[in-house]
């Protein structure tokens, strides 16, 4: 039986690690490849798909009520935001993504941010290239433990990024409502509930996913809770964050800065005031990546079809 498998969209120079494993997976596989940018564009490519290999494209209601024959959608990334979760579990569509492959790299990433922000180093880069060598040009900077480092989610990410916290100094704190104070007490975070760790966080690193709930969780209201002296940064999604309330607190001295991986919009307006902003380091949505994380990602993602289609469970299943 030939199983037709649809690739929604991608970004890579050639797909040979699907291939692979398609072609290893002993099934008879037709690998159609399109870049479907839009809800129409992808009700049209996937109706007749058995399966769907999905990175940026829309998998909304309106998809998902035209599938004929799919029994697996799974994505490239941790996120399923592109994906109506609802509509495929009342479907009876498997859903999975590949949680793992990048836990280093980001948790590498948001340190990354982190330091170079508390040391300044960016800042301090870019003033000695206009000529200015003064160490007064990064007043104020403070020592690590005198600070708390907190975390917005404690899944693997964030407890990863903890472990490479902690040996610098930081005090650490987490927000998670589905974690228990005795489990982060074990990976030797304090456990703060939303208010608190507003309030009391110098560096707030946001590791949520995206969904209803967490669509613009940092806002105004939030951004004048928190210290003046309080950096966000940001390597999970854009829009856990209201960047207009972002930029107001920024320009109104409510917090000191900002590290972003993601923003609200993708790649980010050339007029956005953040680029334009002294505390701000922007990255484009890198933190994912290295070459290893790449390929690990690739494969996995078609794994998760692969084993769907032989009848399996995969265990990157969300539902």
């Amino acid at each position: 039986m030939a199983f037709k498998v649809l690739l929604t969209d991608y970004e890579f120079e050639s797909l040979k690690y699907e291939e692979e494993i398609f072609m290893e997976s002993g099934l008879d596989i037709e690998f159609v490849k399109v870049q479907c940018k839009t809800e129409e564009e992808v009700v049209e490519q996937a109706k007749k798909a058995d399966a769907i290999l999905n990175q940026y494209a829309p998998i909304s209601r309106r998809v998902i009520d035209s599938l004929e024959n799919t029994k697996v959608i799974s994505r490239y990334g941790v996120g399923v935001n592109t994906i109506d979760l609802e509509a495929a579990k009342e479907k009876g569509i498997t859903v999975a993504n590949v949680p793992d492959y990048g836990m280093e790299e980001v948790s590498n990433h948001a340190l990354a941010l982190l330091l170079s922000w508390a040391r300044k180093v960016t800042l301090l880069n870019n003033e000695v290239k206009k000529g200015n060598w003064d160490f007064k040009a990064c007043v104020p900077i403070h020592r690590f433990n005198e600070q708390t480092v907190g975390v917005l989610g404690f899944g693997r990410i964030p407890r990863r990024f903890i472990e490479k916290v902690k040996p610098l100094g930081f005090k650490t704190a987490a927000y998670d409502p589905f974690v228990s104070a005795e489990e982060m007490a074990s990976a030797g975070v304090k456990k703060m509930e939303f208010d608190e760790i507003i309030r009391e966080a110098d560096y707030l690193s946001v590791h949520v996913p995206l969904v209803k709930d967490t669509f613009h969780m940092l806002n105004k209201k939030r951004f004048s809770q928190m210290k003046k002296n309080a950096v966000i940064i940001n390597t999970a999604r854009g829009p856990i964050i209201d960047e207009k309330a972002l930029i107001e607190a920024l320009e109104k001295g409510k917090i000191a800065g900002a590290a972003l991986d993601v923003t609200e919009e993708e790649p980010i307006s050339m007029d956005s005031p953040l680029l334009n902003m002294d505390n701000v380091i922007i990255t484009p949505h890198s933190a994912w990546y290295s070459e290893e994380a790449m390929i690990e990602l690739r494969k996995k993602a078609a794994k998760n079809i692969v084993q769907v289609l032989k009848g399996e469970k995969t265990p990157y299943a969300l539902i």
